[in-house]
């Protein structure tokens, strides 16, 4: 098949990195365009990130010799084109100007970035739980006044352990939820050699992250208007998350608690886990985690060293379900915070944009 010509903005930080891995050898996605800040602009991917790059393996040889582009260069880029990933570093109503522009310019953008996630005519997918939100977008280029262009936003990496999980169990009608998240360095864009101050510590405070933990999941599960015109998201359960940074390199876990209007049965909820298959799995998305949801009878597991990279990054690990003297039940959750929780799922989320007609070729 043809590939889709990609753009990668944002393409020098660690999730722009990630995309960038993750891209180089894909079936369907070919890199065309690698935009940065103006500092990088006019330079190699190498050079650009020379001294940054984040992991032990080298940079794909396909990339590491194409230039850097502005990303304020927007019509630029977008010549070159098909569809662009976001994971730029810029506060918030700067991202969501320029990812707004290149929606008008006709280049739809799939964000790692939460500018523009709580807007209601912009779908924040989980490809494996809201596929459907997608049907949005029309109302969206409305809005903008575009004839391909729009947004589509991935959702906060803290919540992409746990939310998968408990979505298999909604119509037991889940009353409340607590969390706690322990959420490795990279989602701070760190390694250990630049953050030595993490090691052999625990930091209690991730700026943002609790009240996005608490609100974007009631999003996910929240339904589409009559006229497809808006997400409306649910109001109940109640989520009270705390959010943790830890000295792990990769992967998100999620302590859990949950109480439900109708308790099911330890065993139906292993059922459920066991038996979960989607929208993603169906259309066999070259991304696509088989399983999704792996549960760990072991009273040990998951662990993040062991277990985070599951199904390639893209799979959710569930371990230690067990009833709660508080609540109904309480288990354990982990996922990889830049693979599923980042680039992985914004390629995934493009990849289900694709196969279901809201990308297209230029």
């Amino acid at each position: 098949m043809e590939k889709y010509r990609v753009g990668i903005i944002g393409a020098t930080g660690m999730v722009g990195q990630r995309f960038v891995t993750l891209l180089a050898n894909h079936p369907w996605f070919e890199v065309k365009a690698l935009a940065a800040s103006a500092s990088s602009a006019g330079k190699t991917y190498e050079q650009a990130v020379a001294g940054r790059w984040a992991f032990d393996w080298d940079i794909p040889e396909s990339i590491k010799n194409m230039p850097v582009y502005d990303a304020a260069d927007v019509e630029k880029v977008s010549s070159m084109i098909d569809f662009a990933f976001c994971a730029v570093n810029m506060d918030k109503a700067a991202t969501r100007a320029l990812e707004e522009s290149y929606a008008k310019a006709e280049t739809p953008v799939i964000s790692n970035n939460s500018a523009c996630r709580m807007l209601s005519d912009v779908p924040m997918m989980i490809p494996e739980i809201n596929f459907e939100h997608a049907k949005v977008i029309d109302a969206q280029k409305k809005r903008l006044g575009t004839r391909r262009g729009f947004i589509a936003v991935k959702p906060n990496c803290s919540i992409q352990s746990y939310v998968p999980a408990l979505t298999p169990m909604l119509d037991f009608g889940i009353e409340k939820i607590n969390v706690c998240t322990y959420q490795a360095i990279s989602g701070a864009s760190k390694t250990f050699s630049r953050w030595p101050e993490i090691l052999d510590n625990v930091i209690p405070y991730i700026g943002g992250e609790e009240e996005k933990s608490e609100k974007e999941p009631l999003k996910i599960w929240g339904t589409l208007s009559e006229d497809h015109s808006a997400i409306i998201p649910v109001t109940s359960p109640v989520i009270s998350a705390q959010c943790l940074r830890v000295p792990v390199s990769d992967g998100h876990m999620a302590a859990v608690s949950v109480s439900f209007k109708n308790k099911p049965s330890r065993e139906e909820m292993l059922e459920r886990w066991l038996s979960y298959e989607t929208e993603a799995q169906r259309l066999k998305l070259p991304s696509a985690p088989t399983p999704f949801i792996k549960y760990f009878d072991e009273p040990d597991r998951p662990q993040t060293r062991l277990d985070r990279d599951f199904e390639k990054g893209m799979g959710v690990c569930v371990g230690r379900l067990r009833e709660d003297c508080i609540f109904d039940y309480k288990f354990v959750c982990l996922s990889h915070n830049t693979l599923r929780g980042a680039a992985g799922g914004g390629v995934l989320s493009a990849e289900y944009l694709c196969a279901a007609g809201y990308i297209t070729r230029k």
